[in-house]
C-alpha cells in the first residue's frame, strides 16, 4: 500500500459535534426499536426464538453494509454516506406501526441495519483518523459516550406507547429529521483519499485481525451484549414478573453505566494501557452479568448490577478501536475498522438468537450467565495476546 487512507475533513469542533449528534440519534434508534418491537411480538405470543430471529434482521442489514462500507465511503464521501444512512433508518420508522407482519418487519429491520451501519462506519472512522494518538482514548470514549447516551434514552420510548403504538416511532422520526437537516447544511462534503492497494483487500483484513485480534474482538462482545440485552431483556423481564414500565426503567441503566465510566476508562487506558483496562473491565463486567439472575425481581439490586456491568463493558467497542489504532500501521486502520464492524454485526446477530433460545430451552436467567461467561473468558485470555513490534509489520 503506497498511500494512507487520510481524510480531508478539517477536525473542527463543529464537525465533531455534528458527528456526535448523529451518533446520539443512532443510539436512540437502536435503544428504542429493539425493545419496543420485542414487546410487541411477545404480547402477540411470538416465541422468544422467533422474536430474536426477527430482531437479528437489523444486523443482517448491518453485515451487508459492512461488506461494502469502505468502497462506498470512497465513492460517496463522509457527508453523503451519513445522509444516506440517516434516510434509510428514518423511512422504516413511518411503516413499523402500520404493518405488523413478521416478514415485513424483517425487511424494515434489514433496511434500518443498512442505514445504521453506514452512518456508524463513516463517523467512527473520521474520529479515529483525525485524533492524535495520545488523546485517542479520551476522544473515542466521548464518541462512545454519545452512543451510550442515545442508547440509554431509547428504551424510555417504551413509555410513549401509552399514547399510541405509533408515537415512539414518530417522535424518533422527527428527531432524526432534525439531525438530517443539520448534517446536510453544515457537514463538509468531503471524501477520503483513494487508497492504492499493494496487496489484496482480503489480505489486509486477515492481517489486521491476525495482528490485532484482541483489540477487534471487543466489538463482537459489545454487539452481542447490546442486541441481546435490548431484544431479550424485555422478554426476560416479562417472564420473571416485571411489567413493561419496570423494564423500560431498568434497561437504560446498561447505557447509563457506560456513560458514567466511558470517559474515565478511556483516560485510564491512555495512562495505563488499553489492554489492561479491557482485561479488567471484561472480568468485572462478566461477573456482574452473571449475578443478575440471582437478583430475581429485586428491582434496585438488578438496577445496580446492570449499572456496574454496563459501566465496565460499555466502553468495549470504542476502546477496542482505539487499541487497534495504537497497535496497527495506519495503512491497515480502515480494514481493521471494517473487521470491527463485521464483528459487531456478527455479535448482534448471534446475541438475540442465542439469548432467545436460552430463554426458551433453558431458563430466563441463562442469557445472563452466557453473556457473563463470554466477557470473563475474554478478560482472562488477554494474557495470550502480544503486541507486535513496529519492525515486525510487513505491508506487501
Amino acid at each position: 500500500m503506497t498511500s494512507l487512507f487520510r481524510s480531508k475533513i478539517s477536525p473542527s469542533t463543529s464537525n465533531y459535534l455534528i458527528l456526535i449528534t448523529v451518533i446520539v440519534v443512532a443510539g436512540v434508534s437502536q435503544g428504542l426499536l429493539l425493545p419496543v418491537l420485542s414487546i410487541f411480538l411477545e404480547e402477540r405470543g411470538v416465541s422468544p426464538g422467533v422474536n430474536g430471529l426477527n430482531a437479528a434482521a437489523l444486523y443482517v442489514g448491518s453485515f451487508a453494509m459492512t461488506l461494502a462500507a469502505e468502497r462506498l465511503l470512497g465513492v460517496l464521501g463522509f457527508k453523503k454516506l451519513i445522509v444516506v444512512g440517516l434516510i434509510l433508518v428514518m423511512l422504516p420508522l413511518l411503516l413499523f406501526p402500520y404493518f405488523s407482519g413478521l416478514k415485513i418487519w424483517f425487511v424494515l429491520r434489514l433496511i434500518v441495519g443498512i442505514g445504521d451501519s453506514a452512518l456508524h462506519y463513516a463517523a467512527q472512522l473520521w474520529v479515529l483518523l483525525v485524533t492524535a494518538p495520545e488523546k485517542r482514548g479520551k476522544y473515542i470514549s466521548l464518541y462512545g459516550m454519545s452512543y451510550g447516551l442515545g442508547f440509554s434514552i431509547g428504551p424510555l420510548g417504551i413509555k410513549l406507547l401509552t399514547f399510541g403504538d405509533a408515537v415512539p416511532f414518530l417522535v424518533l422520526f422527527a428527531g432524526m429529521a432534525a439531525v438530517l437537516v443539520l448534517v446536510m447544511l453544515n457537514l463538509p462534503d468531503t471524501r477520503p483519499e483513494k487508497v492504492e492497494h499493494g496487496h489484496l483487500p482480503e489480505r489486509r483484513f486477515r492481517r489486521s485481525f491476525a495482528w490485532a485480534w484482541y483489540a477487534l474482538l471487543p466489538a463482537l462482545l459489545y454487539g452481542y451484549m447490546e442486541a441481546g440485552m435490548n431484544s431479550n431483556f424485555p422478554v426476560y423481564g416479562l417472564r420473571i414478573g416485571y411489567d413493561a414500565n419496570e423494564i423500560a426503567s431498568l434497561l437504560p441503566f446498561i447505557g447509563i453505566g457506560g456513560l458514567f465510566l466511558q470517559l474515565p476508562l478511556g483516560m485510564l487506558s491512555d495512562r495505563y494501557g488499553r489492554k489492561q483496562v479491557l482485561m479488567t473491565a471484561g472480568i468485572g463486567g462478566g461477573i456482574a452479568f452473571m449475578l443478575v439472575p440471582l437478583a430475581g425481581t429485586h428491582f434496585w439490586l438488578t438496577l445496580i448490577l446492570m449499572l456496574i456491568a454496563g459501566g465496565l463493558v460499555g466502553s468495549f467497542f470504542s476502546l477496542g478501536l482505539a487499541y487497534a489504532a495504537d497497535i496497527l500501521p495506519k495503512a491497515l486502520l480502515p480494514a481493521a475498522n471494517v473487521v470491527a464492524s463485521f464483528h459487531f454485526t456478527i455479535g448482534s446477530i448471534v446475541g438475540p438468537n442465542l439469548g432467545g433460545q436460552l430463554i426458551h430451552w433453558v431458563s430466563p436467567g441463562s442469557m445472563f450467565m452466557m453473556l457473563g461467561c463470554f466477557y470473563f473468558i475474554f478478560g482472562i485470555t488477554g494474557v495470550l495476546f502480544r503486541r507486535k513490534r513496529e519492525a515486525e509489520f510487513v505491508l506487501k
